[in-house]
């Protein structure tokens, strides 16, 4: 039966203990999601507190990280998500992001509507990837891709 997590806190301490693990025994999020058999970017959120892990992808994480059984059960809760302390983050790579959508969101959304109406992106039906790749000029470019389901309004 699947519990929600009404104390983002314990998602958060948890989240802390996981990334102690990782660094305790030397492992990637890629190495942690090959255990599971899931997307590296579902299985990082997930640890790092902002999506429930089905039972067996929780217990083969658990098994790499030592982690009890409550953290077992703990990371399949239904956390609160999308809590992101202070609102605007200073964390410099947050922040960019924000940056970004601060910059382009309004482009983004008028671009959306134009093509689809009026709705939304889902975050739940969702998939992300993170390329890096070369840089014609030299250096690296990150190709970030967010694929949500478009959901449209409905008029009630």
């Amino acid at each position: 039966m699947p519990h929600a997590q009404l104390d983002p806190q314990a998602r958060q301490d948890l989240a802390l203990a996981v990334v102690e693990a990782k660094i305790r025994k030397d492992l990637t999020w890629q190495e942690l999601a090959d255990a599971t058999g899931l997307s590296v970017a579902f299985v990082t959120a997930a640890l790092l507190g902002q999506h429930a892990l089905p039972a067996d992808a929780a217990r083969a994480v658990a098994e790499r990280l030592d982690l009890d059984e409550a953290a077992e059960r703990l990371l399949q809760t239904i956390p609160l998500r999308g809590c992101i302390p202070d609102g605007i983050p200073t964390d410099s790579t947050l922040y960019r992001f924000h940056e970004m959508l601060q910059v382009y969101g309004t482009t983004l959304k008028a671009l959306i509507h134009e093509k689809f109406g009026d709705g939304i992106i889902s975050a739940v039906n969702f998939r992300l990837d993170i390329q890096k790749v070369d840089d014609p000029e030299g250096g690296s470019r990150a190709v970030i891709t967010l694929d949500g389901k478009y959901l449209p309004a409905a008029p009630f």
